[in-house]
């Protein structure tokens, strides 16, 4: 099982999209076994993946959610012990649904991360929360988390728990500048993390975690939302995308393949793709509670919509491919 993040600390660039597509044609296209963990107290990819009166079933009848993992610590009860899952139809993936109540936990988590970093077990013990629900997660071949556009306290504690974090760009330079953040920050906490865990060496059992370290790795980026021209068969950036769009793999070497990556691989190895903007496929795919590439006519996709889709199912394909390489050439 690999675990993996899709996370940017900037909002707006289409992570929970991306990553219930990827996840889905994974499943449905390549047969593999997926977990998705909604960590996002905005529970965007719950509210995508199932339909609204499953919504509406999960939160008034207090069905399992994540909440329900964080819970037992915060009672001093320990770790969750069994975790339990809703599958999605039309994602063909499984599913531990968000829950507004995360928010509530940020100020939790960030207390006790304080407390970790100063040799605390319990603070550490909460700081591996992820890590613990990961280990009862070995069914699966992947374990994708989709996270808030934030540096907070939760994101933190998946980043600590995951194998893996995707970065998905909108083409802007605010993108660009984030990688700088991410970068900054994902340094820091690492020698807060192995600093601390230095500390209580002699205690480690006390943390019931198997293999309580820093792994996280940046696995690639994907570029989307442009307006893109068709040059030969290929479709690339318009002169005004393009420009930017240029800049960012300078900077991901720079920032994160240079501090986050263990193999010696060239740049252009972790681009998994791009895709152009999808206009009102989005909207279509969340009013259907779809995948993009598998939207149909009674989903209200008309004209030449058809063909974005066909090209989208193309690119989430590709996608997909590239990102198992990817997996297997850093593992």
């Amino acid at each position: 099982m690999k675990s993996i993040a899709v996370f940017n600390n900037k909002g707006g660039v289409g992570k929970t999209t991306f990553l219930c597509n990827l996840a889905s044609s994974l499943a449905r296209h390549q047969k593999k076994r997926v977990l998705v963990v909604d960590a996002d107290p905005q529970c965007n990819a719950t509210q995508y993946m199932f339909d609204d009166l499953t919504i509406d079933k999960i939160y008034e009848q207090n069905d399992f959610t994540l909440l329900d993992v964080v819970k037992p610590l915060a009672q001093g009860k320990g770790f969750v012990q069994q975790l339990r899952v809703r599958h999605s139809e039309a994602f063909e993936v499984d599913v531990i649904p968000g829950d507004p109540g995360m928010s509530l936990e940020e100020d939790r988590l960030a207390t006790d991360w304080v407390q970790a970093t100063g040799g605390d077990i319990r603070g550490l013990r909460t700081t591996f929360l992820f890590s613990q629900l990961l280990s009862q997660c070995g069914e699966y071949d992947f374990v994708f988390f989709d996270m808030g556009p934030s540096l907070g306290s939760i994101n933190r504690a998946v980043l600590v728990a995951v194998d893996y974090f995707v970065t998905p760009m909108s083409t802007d330079i605010f993108s660009v500048r984030a990688i700088d953040n991410i970068s900054l920050s994902l340094s820091s906490w690492r020698k807060k993390l192995e600093r601390a865990l230095e500390d209580v060496a002699d205690s480690l059992e006390d943390l019931e975690i198997d293999d309580p370290r820093w792994r996280l790795q940046f696995l690639g980026y994907i570029t989307q939302q442009y307006t893109a021209k068709t040059v030969g068969e290929e479709k690339r950036p318009v002169k005004a995308f393009d420009k930017i769009a240029k800049k960012i793999p300078v900077r991901i070497e720079k920032q994160l393949i240079a501090h986050f990556t263990s193999r010696d691989l060239p740049t252009s190895k972790f681009e998994l793709g791009s895709i152009p903007t999808l206009h009102s496929l989005v909207p279509l795919a969340q009013s259907a509670h779809t995948p993009i590439f598998a939207l149909k006519a009674s989903d209200g996709v008309v004209g030449a919509h058809f063909t974005k889709v066909k090209e989208y199912a193309s690119t989430i394909r590709e996608v997909a491919k590239r990102f198992e390489s990817q997996v297997d050439a850093l593992s």
